[in-house]
């Protein structure tokens, strides 16, 4: 349903991502806020895997409230607080995206609201029903 775009004019992929998705004529848009590294107990983990991974598990419950699944993400936007982070978020990410991949962005900021998150994470998700 969704048409990846790669085109050989631009520089393939550095990661399991595409550059573009093209998603059929009413499909319905999910949009989520970013979801941070953070427990139902408050419970903040120290390093950005578990961060990651509870940020992933929160989007999952979104999707599926929404009656969707990662099969239907197309966007997601990474932010963490170091640059070193990197490799570790995105072996979160790739375990969860499934095919066709989604688009992706990954930006290193200076910081969250608090200075524990290390990690946040926000989709875009599209389905025809």
């Amino acid at each position: 349903m969704k048409k990846i775009f790669n085109p050989p004019s631009v520089r393939r992929p550095f990661g399991n991502y595409n550059h573009g998705l093209l998603v059929p004529p009413g499909a319905s848009l999910l949009v989520t806020s970013g979801q941070l590294g953070i427990g139902l107990d408050e419970e903040i983990p120290e390093d950005v895997t578990a961060q990651a991974e509870l940020c992933f598990e929160a989007i999952r419950a979104i999707l599926d409230e929404a009656e969707m699944s990662f099969a239907d993400v197309i966007r997601i936007s990474g932010f963490v607080t170091k640059r070193e982070d990197f490799p570790a978020y995105m072996a979160v990410r790739d375990r969860f995206t499934l095919d066709p991949k989604p688009v992706s962005t990954l930006i290193v900021i200076n910081g969250f609201t608090r200075p524990e998150f290390l990690v946040e994470v926000e989709v875009t998700a599209a389905k025809v029903f």
